[in-house]
């Protein structure tokens, strides 16, 4: 049986998947070490890698992921398209409520954020572009996990849940009944969910109004202002449905 790690395209992954948002940069040997590569092999494929772009060297010697790869991975059709539907109606209303405006997907039982707008004034945020988070975690995640197929739902509600905070909701009972409740309502406030610092307001983004859930869309606020939350009701929802529609749009004149 030939492994990922036995192939020469096997050992390129497994270098690039050595960086993440806490590796964001790593010497020679410290790749080595978190791939098991041999040095020598190690050496070889970042020299590869190098040589076309996809990793380059800081002045210290160490690696860093290069340009090349990031326009690769922008051309993306699932993201691209639905960033360049999405901004416009992120901007309106980063402009109605200044505060943080996140897009992002589910990728299995994960949640990636694939765009943000943020001002001086939003509150810090875990979170950013890029970033993964098993799709129970946060506010966006619990709208896209109350709209995933059953499968994804049961493998989720099946599997310990992690408690970021001590308001994080972890029991599969009151979760189940928590997707219910987001599936009837549409707009979901989770308080200090991920962060004790922060509460999101999110809503689901359709591919038309009565299409399939392709996204979610949230506004993240400081806990103090928590009783804001009702307010940005609205906005957030006509954010969702002129994104909704330009998706809606856009997969009609592709047909």
């Amino acid at each position: 049986m030939i492994t990922p790690r036995s192939t020469a395209a096997g050992k390129v992954l497994e270098v690039l998947a050595a960086f993440d948002r806490e590796h964001p940069s790593q010497t020679l040997s410290e790749i080595a070490q978190r791939t098991g590569l041999a040095l020598s092999t190690t050496h070889r494929v970042i020299t590869e890698l190098a040589g076309w772009g996809a990793l380059e060297r800081a002045e210290d010697g160490s690696w860093h992921i290069g340009l090349r790869l990031w326009e690769i991975a922008s051309g993306c059709p699932r993201t691209q398209i639905l960033r360049d539907a999405a901004l416009p109606f992120m901007q309106d209303l980063y402009e109605a409520t200044h505060e943080n405006v996140q897009l992002a997907v589910r990728e299995g039982t994960e949640l990636v954020f694939v765009e943000r707008i943020a001002g001086h004034g939003s509150v810090e945020v875990v979170t950013m572009v890029g970033s993964r988070f098993p799709v129970g975690s946060t506010g966006m995640g619990r709208v896209l996990l109350a709209h995933a197929p059953r499968e994804i739902q049961e493998e989720v509600l099946e599997s310990p849940l992690r408690a970021w905070t001590e308001h994080t909701v972890t029991d599969p009972k009151a979760l189940r009944t928590q997707l219910d409740r987001i599936r009837r309502e549409q707009v979901f406030v989770s308080d200090r969910q991920l962060s004790e610092h922060s509460v999101a307001v999110a809503a689901p983004v359709r591919i038309g109004r009565a299409g399939p859930v392709s996204a979610a869309l949230g506004i993240v606020i400081a806990a103090r202002s928590a009783s804001r939350a009702r307010g940005l009701r609205e906005p957030l929802l006509r954010a969702v449905r002129g994104i909704s529609d330009e998706l809606g749009r856009r997969a009609r004149t592709t047909a």
